[in-house]
């Protein structure tokens, strides 16, 4: 299919912004090559930015949006990525994400879902990597949050407000409390990572 056949896709500047600090990060933190699965994909600007520099991984976004699904398949077409599947439909929320015979994942990667989500997609992104990781594979999430040992910015401050006046289920998430539930999926903080405009890419391992 060419591109022009397809849906102008979404754009996002935060998503601009943020998506070169992010690489530099995985960088160092994923081998050189392997298969990595991304949760709420959203404009698919992530997933085309990470292709397009890490040619040795194959990647496969999925959304729980149809919308996004065609924003992302768009910049597949866009940018002739031969290393990237065509976008799934996935609800983070469901007990089973893809199908049973699906190979296990490398790297499994998840940005700025948490603080636009009820906090049970905290459990079921932990629960459901743990289910789809190898067993040297990686969980990175990327976003905002607030820590117990960090004063939180006023950014930050003003952001949790305006989100959980949108909608009270949203919110920036304690750090420590994702701990704890990574923690009874299996999962440990094994890395974080400071990045511009105060958010945090944080890497979680398998707990041994």
């Amino acid at each position: 299919m060419k591109p022009d056949s397809l849906t102008e896709p979404a754009f996002s500047p935060a998503a601009e912004r943020n998506k070169l600090p992010i690489l530099e990060v995985l960088r160092q933190v994923l081998p050189t090559q392997g298969t990595a699965l991304e949760i709420a994909s959203g404009t698919g600007q992530h997933v085309a930015w990470f292709a397009q520099h890490l040619p040795a991984w194959t990647w496969q976004p999925t959304d729980a949006q149809v919308a996004a699904l065609d924003s992302v398949m768009a910049r597949i077409a866009q940018g002739q990525l031969g290393n990237v599947h065509a976008p799934l439909l996935v609800d983070v929320m469901s007990p089973a994400w893809l199908p049973a015979e699906t190979q296990p994942f490398d790297a499994i990667y998840c940005a700025n879902m948490l603080h636009i989500a009820p906090w049970a997609t905290c459990a079921a992104l932990m629960h459901g990597s743990a289910r789809h990781l190898s067993p040297e594979g990686v969980l990175v999430t990327y976003g905002p949050y607030l820590e117990d040992t960090v004063e939180t910015s006023r950014g930050n401050q003003d952001f949790d407000r305006d989100l959980r006046l949108q909608d009270p289920d949203w919110g920036l998430r304690r750090l420590e409390d994702v701990q704890a539930v990574a923690t009874q999926a299996g999962l440990r903080l094994q890395q974080r990572f400071a990045l511009p405009a105060n958010n945090l890419l944080l890497v979680w391992t398998r707990t041994p």
